[in-house]
């Protein structure tokens, strides 16, 4: 089984959820595999710590959407449990903003 522990902005406690839900999956004795979207290496300490096990980034930016999927699939093969922390906040993104937000308020002519 696989969960993504998503928000709508930076701040909200993906962290702390993320860090609750591998501790109890632990302590039911699963085998848990963790990942962390983005090239953050702290969050990872923090899985890394609750699990055991390596926390493996998941970054489509910095990668490839190929290695990204390979890298999840390859690291779930033994897991009872996968556990995907998303980054930023759901509307975040690379050029995701609508045509009127990219002009800036300013630009309102």
């Amino acid at each position: 089984m696989s969960l993504i522990v998503a928000g709508e902005r930076s701040g909200v406690g993906k962290t702390t959820v993320t860090l609750a839900l591998l501790s109890y999956l632990k302590w039911q004795n699963l085998q848990v595999q963790s990942f962390k979207v983005g090239p953050d290496y702290i969050d990872p300490m923090f899985h890394q710590y609750v699990t055991g096990k390596s926390c493996r980034n998941l970054d489509p930016v910095l990668t490839s959407e190929v290695y990204v999927q390979q890298c999840f699939a390859r690291n779930i093969q033994d897991v009872d449990f996968a556990l995907v922390e998303g980054v930023m906040g759901l509307f975040d993104g690379v050029g995701f903003y609508p045509p009127s937000l990219e002009r800036g308020v300013e630009d309102e002519s």
